[in-house]
């Protein structure tokens, strides 16, 4: 790259970001002005207000999209990475087919369960039955998990994949160990405690906005099962995030 495209910001990291700032700040003009992203070359060119209320409104517009550019641009950038690694997991998902990732799936966690309950039934290893159980139990969890992600993913859309795959590929991550330690108590202040910490943080500052709090403490307890319903909810809520995310990474950056 020559000293004189970089000086000019057309390349590198900094003509990236100047690019996506440019797609960014069009969409979102987009939304209320017609013909605003990706004009430059086109026969129509794009639209520019004539009236003055139109200026007035034309302006403000831009300058509160600017400003959301400042919270929604590093939020782009993590859709970003999201999409790189989400693709190479896509990329093996196609070479495998859903039967080949829930077999893998299902040779890894049954291998780890095959190991665990030989340690059970060593001598110099004391290892009790019930984590034999534990590990069994998140091998399933996991597994099914992985098959619906792979499940859905398949499908295709961007609405489907948001809705379902990602949440089911992050249940397949947060749900396992939560399983675990519901079936061994040794398990229970690595996992359950923190969640339980976690859970009453959540509840004493986010959830306290609308008296959300009140009728969760009133109508729900949290023990057993409901842990795991606690991170089935965490990972859906954090799948539709990264999805939202990759969903508006591919409005900056397309993918071929």
């Amino acid at each position: 790259m020559s000293t004189r495209t970089r000086n000019r910001g057309g390349g590198g990291i900094v003509g990236a970001v100047k690019t996506d700032l440019q797609r960014l700040h069009g969409a979102w003009m987009e939304i209320v002005f017609p013909r605003q992203r990706g004009r430059g070359h086109s026969v129509m060119g794009k639209w520019e207000p004539e009236t003055l209320p139109q200026k007035i409104g034309y302006r403000l517009w831009s300058i509160l999209g600017t400003i959301g550019l400042l919270l929604m641009y590093p939020l782009t950038v993590v859709g970003l990475g999201t999409r790189y690694y989400a693709s190479k997991l896509d990329s093996t998902r196609t070479r495998l087919g859903i039967a080949g990732v829930t077999g893998m799936a299902l040779v890894g966690w049954g291998l780890l369960t095959l190991i665990w309950g030989a340690m059970s039934y060593m001598e110099q290893v004391d290892i009790p039955v019930e984590s034999v159980i534990a590990v069994a139990a998140a091998s399933g969890v996991a597994t099914l998990s992985a098959a619906i992600a792979s499940l859905f993913a398949k499908v295709g859309g961007r609405i489907t994949t948001v809705v379902f795959a990602y949440p089911f590929g992050m249940t397949a991550l947060f749900l396992p160990p939560v399983v675990a330690a519901l079936v061994t108590p040794a398990l229970e202040p690595y996992v359950l405690e923190p969640s339980y910490q976690f859970a009453a943080w959540l509840l004493a500052n986010p959830l306290a906005i609308g008296g959300i709090n009140e009728y969760l403490w009133a109508n729900f307890e949290l023990e057993g099962a409901a842990y795991a319903a606690m991170w089935i909810g965490f990972s859906f809520v954090l799948g539709w995030f990264l999805g939202i995310l990759v969903s508006l990474a591919n409005l900056v950056r397309p993918s071929n």
